[in-house]
């Protein structure tokens, strides 16, 4: 009896594991979490992750905590949430440096597809190029004269080395034979003011982080790179409209570390896309230049292996390297 009782425990503990691991996951969140944003104050990674954490505090029941992370093109703060506890209380907010750095570093301390567990898709930002209000050009041929005239004296701001503004920037000197020198910023908040106090004379911005310059005249705006004018900025030209074909953007996205239960990441992904079908919200996003998405985890994961394959062509050619 007492040997038959004892060989009967594991099996008892298993069923009580997988009966309660549902309820647990249910349960979630009991807690505050941490949404980890790898950038500076300031950008658009930080204004949609506010966005998005007020949105899952209110369904979720708990707060939603934003914590800026900069350093190393957003690989401090995604090695700080990867090596977090896969319970669902730490996310993070990545963008374009994610399935960037696998090309630009030689070694990395993770592997971002494997370390990582897509959410959602959140949102894609054309790119604009701004310029200081006084620099002496108002369309993109004489940006482009007024670079080649002056080969490696004009500065470019970019989130860092790798980030979406740097690669941007990189293909479109690539296409046009221009050479600028890369300064670069914490994220978009500090490469905006950068560029409004003319410390560098160009910036190939998200419009999230600069559109309320752009509006106020503070900065002032050449192109943006998207198939159509944005209803935000009519009365700026696309880069085809302006004679270069040049379509480009940074995008948004939440992940949780990898291994973080199923029933937890399905839980973030429908209160997420709930919060993104709020029309109020839907409306800030879309006031800030963005457009919202809300993929499936499946969808975000494709997405983020073909991007990955995209920026590994750009950083190629580009002959980016960093230790």
């Amino acid at each position: 009896m007492c040997r038959g009782f004892g060989l009967l425990l594991p099996a008892a503990a298993v069923i009580i594991a997988a009966a309660t691991a549902p309820a647990r996951a249910q349960d979630y969140p009991t807690r505050p979490v941490e949404v980890i944003v790898p950038f500076a104050a300031g950008g658009g990674s930080e204004l949609l992750a506010r966005l998005i954490s007020d949105g899952l505090s209110k369904r979720l029941g708990q707060p939603f905590v934003v914590l800026n992370r900069p350093g190393a093109n957003t690989n401090l703060g995604t090695l700080a949430a990867v090596r977090s506890k896969p319970d669902g209380y730490t996310l993070l907010i990545a963008s374009i440096g994610l399935a960037a750095n696998p090309s630009l570093y030689k070694k990395l301390a993770f592997e971002p597809q494997a370390a990582l567990e897509p959410i959602t898709l959140i949102a894609n930002s054309p790119t604009v190029l701004a310029v200081p209000p006084t620099l002496p050009v108002n369309s993109l041929a004489e940006f482009i004269a007024y670079v080649k005239a002056r080969p490696g004296e004009l500065n470019y701001g970019s989130y860092g080395v790798g980030s979406g503004p740097h690669l941007a920037t990189e293909l479109f000197q690539d296409m046009t034979g221009t050479k600028m020198v890369h300064v670069p910023y914490g994220g978009g908040g500090p490469a905006a003011v950068g560029t409004m106090t003319n410390q560098v004379q160009a910036l190939f911005s998200s419009v999230l982080p600069v559109l309320g310059m752009l509006r106020s005249g503070t900065l002032k705006a050449i192109a943006i790179a998207s198939d159509h004018r944005s209803e935000l900025l009519p009365e700026v030209p696309t880069f085809k409209e302006s004679g270069l074909d040049y379509q480009t953007g940074t995008w948004f996205g939440m992940l949780a570390p990898a291994k973080t239960p199923p029933e937890i990441i399905g839980k973030l992904h429908s209160a997420t896309v709930a919060v993104l079908q709020d029309q109020a919200v839907r409306a800030k996003i879309i006031e800030q230049g963005a457009e919202v998405i809300a993929s499936s985890p499946a969808e975000f994961r494709a997405f983020i292996r073909d991007e990955t394959a995209r920026l590994a062509g750009v950083i190629r050619n580009s002959n980016i390297v960093l230790d």
